[in-house]
């Protein structure tokens, strides 16, 4: 870290998404702040006394304090990004039960854990869980605390300290739950939100006190961080972009099928890395699906998000309006067929349905980080597995067939971290979260997301 005075790359301000108008501006940490939070967060680990019970006790009251404070926190997911206002209310009341479920089960994640020796030897031996020291996350934008919760619930359970980097646009959503661990009685350094630029993160990176990152977002931001950590040797987990399929083989119910795929891509604005995007539609059922489909899309548009029981909110961002602008435009010029929607005002969009994506059209490859579904026609059960896998991503996705061996079938060959079979919005405290190829490694929630930054330290006793 240099002594030189702060970058100016990272701006973190509240901007109205509608209208891009900057509501608040916060200041970015100095170096010598950030030193100091790397120096307390790490005196914080080195000294600590608490058992797992006591941080599961204050875990406890993280949960409580969260339900105490839904709709203030949910308010300002609202004001940030301008997430649908009972999404915003769902998600705070998720991180919730995750910080509940990693208070609950944080005895038996830590557990020692026997080895059965091999034949003739004498003695015992077992793995003992600890904590490693100092870990860093670098937060998106798209879930203001969920994110979060699911990087900091396991490793605050496990004794480990936390320093936090949330989205430039997220700012009032970082202290409020920076506030939260405070009022909940975690110590000082336990929790620590910085407001740092790029290049200071690089630095966090490279301090040999920090011992662990964990990115969500894009593949770019996802290398960058890897190739830092990787010169520093410094465990890294990223959870990155994601192009999920959702395969259609057969059903007994059409229209819920539709209900499902609507739900799915519209969640979040369209903003959400596991979301279906691409939906391959065995071909007896294609000309109904893409009926329905097109016509429950339709019926949707963009409406002030703060309203109860709104579905579909604008972009978070005129940046990230302008870029599926450009994006549905390089689509249509290279063949895609706008089946419905495709319409901007000011930063929201119409939900968008194309059709005729073929493998060299840019759109085929993409992520589409807005309310845009690509619909696609296939043959048969291998035919969809094809296309499935036929891209760079790997991290969930949705099969609905009434054919329970083919579910099996199918799941076993899709490159993917997560594959959820005749429903959609399954998350869950317990369930693991994670990708393969270019969306990542590594896996957060459940039991092994309380097993990543963790010293799995062997003791042999003769």
């Amino acid at each position: 870290m240099t002594d030189t005075s702060t970058s100016t790359d990272t701006v973190y301000a509240v901007t109205d998404p509608t209208t891009g108008t900057t509501l608040a501006t916060f200041p970015t940490i100095t170096d010598d702040e950030l030193r100091a939070a790397i120096d307390t967060a790490d005196r914080a680990h080195r000294e600590r006394t608490s058992t797992v019970a006591d941080r599961a006790a204050l875990l406890h009251r993280v949960a409580e304090l969260y339900r105490e404070r839904r709709d203030e926190l949910a308010a300002t997911i609202v004001r940030e990004m301008a997430k649908p206002i009972d999404q915003a209310v769902g998600e705070v009341d998720f991180c919730a039960d995750i910080y509940d479920y990693y208070a609950d089960h944080a005895e038996g994640f830590l557990a020692d854990e026997p080895i059965t020796l091999a034949p003739g030897s004498d003695g015992s031996a077992f793995i003992r869980k600890d904590s490693i020291g100092v870990v860093l996350g670098i937060m998106p934008w798209n879930f203001p605390a969920y994110q979060i919760a699911r990087f900091a619930g396991p490793n605050l359970v496990i004794g480990n300290t936390v320093l936090l980097k949330h989205a430039p646009q997220c700012p009032e959503s970082a202290l409020a739950i920076e506030r939260i661990f405070a009022d909940a009685g975690f110590p000082e350094g336990a929790y620590t939100n910085v407001f740092a630029t790029n290049d200071q993160i690089a630095d966090v990176i490279a301090d040999p006190r920090v011992q662990g990152v964990s990115l969500t977002g894009s593949a770019r931001a996802g290398a960058a961080v890897a190739e830092i950590a990787g010169r520093n040797l410094t465990k890294v987990v990223l959870e990155l972009g994601g192009s999920d399929p959702f395969i259609l083989l057969s059903t007994d119910d059409l229209d819920a099928v539709v209900e499902s795929a609507v739900a799915t891509r519209l969640e979040g604005n369209g903003q959400v890395c596991n979301a279906a995007k691409r939906f391959l539609v065995a071909d007896h059922l294609y000309d109904g699906f893409l009926s329905k489909f097109t016509e429950a899309m339709a019926a949707v548009g963009p409406t002030d998000p703060t309203t109860p029981g709104a579905e579909l909110g604008p972009l978070s961002s005129p940046a990230a309006a302008d870029r599926l602008e450009e994006q549905l435009t390089a689509a249509k010029e290279q063949g895609a067929t706008v089946v419905t929607g495709g319409e901007r005002s000011g930063n929201a969009f119409t939900p968008t349905v194309l059709t005729d994506v073929s493998p060299d059209n840019d759109a085929y490859r993409e992520e589409f980080f807005g309310p845009v579904a690509a619909v696609y026609r296939v043959a048969d059960e291998d035919d969809a597995i094809r296309l499935a896998n036929d891209t760079p991503y790997g991290l969930g996705s949705y099969l609905f067939t009434t054919d329970a061996d083919q579910a099996l079938r199918v799941a076993d060959r899709i490159e993917a971290g997560m594959v959820y079979v005749n429903l959609v919005g399954a998350d869950s405290p317990e369930l693991p979260f994670g990708g393969v190829k270019a969306s990542g490694f590594g896996r957060e929630l459940g039991p092994l997301g309380a097993d990543e930054f963790v010293n799995k330290k062997l003791i042999r006793i003769g």
